[in-house]
């Protein structure tokens, strides 16, 4: 209860402060959204935390415009838009996800969109073509079961993971994206090199960790029931969450932690271009991104906090290795083959 107080009270005080005008679009886009007056989002995010919050927070504030939403993983998000092209029956306006903006890429179905409100978001958060812009970051780190594991055995870096006393011990999704496995495997090379990185995930392999064919907060779930001491690759958002309900976890400042984010884009034939426009530039604004931040999410936008302040690096004094999208199209296939090679 106190979490969703808190986040009402920090949508209030941005909503009134005079920043939050950057919310404000141009009146002629207002205007030609509003004759549109609906849009379509395919979106990969929780509808109940933040689709539907987002959602109607717009639609308060732009009036006459009707957002329907369909949500799916971002495989299959990425399919049905691929697919909706091809019987040149283009559905959405607007999408989001992790990794569904490459095959979308590839078949040249992404609209070139210069959003205003994200005009001072950092290079590595935005596309220099326009094709997509971060909504929200992700922080990939391990967690523990505070009821299971305390004081000298919380382990604090990559290394404390090669203790004997875990093997067999440590559970992980199987997804194989930069935030499972594919990712762990690159944070570690970027961080020791190539040599005594893969000497490292050599030994980190003969740990047995254990994989779950799950999502990262399922797993992050069975760390809280307690059938496993400890997690890696779980986002750190999840486990503050589930520690402020009064669940027995808490993330680990493993540093560097892995940053991958959530981005959206606009297709090249929507069909409610102006609508789909007005959104994007509403999701990045102060505004929007406040609504985020009250919904448990992480802000891109560095000048918006998260609700819990010290998740985000700047504030929490963690640092990362950022996989951006170019890099994970690029490398991914490198780093699954490492993954099936070493512990499949």
């Amino acid at each position: 209860m106190w979490a969703r107080t808190l986040g009402g009270l920090v949508v209030a005080v941005l909503l009134l402060s005079p920043v939050a005008r950057a919310a404000d679009a141009d009146p002629t886009l207002v205007a030609a959204a509003q004759k549109e007056g609906a849009l379509v989002w395919y979106s990969t995010l929780i509808v109940n935390q933040i689709v539907r919050p987002l959602v109607e927070a717009f639609q308060q504030k732009y009036p006459g415009i009707k957002v329907q939403y369909s949500r799916a993983t971002n495989s299959d998000t990425a399919l049905k838009i691929i697919n909706e092209a091809r019987a040149r029956r283009v559905q959405a306006d607007v999408f989001d996800g992790t990794n569904s903006i490459y095959p979308l890429l590839d078949a040249h179905l992404v609209a070139d969109y210069q959003p205003k409100s994200a005009a001072s978001y950092p290079a590595d958060l935005k596309d220099p073509d326009g094709h997509w812009v971060a909504m929200n970051l992700y922080f990939m780190t391990a967690a523990y079961n505070t009821n299971l594991v305390k004081g000298a055995d919380i382990p604090k870096t990559y290394q404390d993971l090669l203790d004997p006393k875990w093997k067999g011990r440590i559970v992980w999704t199987n997804d194989p994206t930069p935030q499972g496995p594919s990712g762990f495997i690159h944070n570690i090379l970027a961080t020791l090199g190539q040599e005594k990185g893969m000497a490292y995930l050599k030994t980190f392999a003969a740990q047995e960790p254990v994989f779950i064919p799950a999502s990262q907060r399922v797993v992050l779930d069975k760390v809280v029931a307690g059938e496993y001491p400890l997690a890696v690759m779980t986002f750190n958002h999840h486990a503050a969450i589930s520690a402020a309900e009064g669940a027995p976890v808490q993330w680990i400042k493993m540093e560097p932690l892995l940053q991958t984010t959530s981005l959206i884009g606009i297709l090249k034939d929507a069909p409610h271009p102006n609508a789909a426009r007005l959104f994007e530039e509403y999701v990045l604004s102060d505004v929007g991104q406040t609504v985020l931040a009250a919904n448990d999410y992480l802000p891109a936008d560095p000048a918006v906090p998260a609700k819990i302040a010290a998740l985000k690096p700047d504030v929490g004094h963690f640092t990362v290795n950022v996989v951006t999208p170019q890099m994970a199209r690029d490398d991914l296939p490198k780093w699954t083959a490492i993954y099936h090679e070493l512990f499949r």
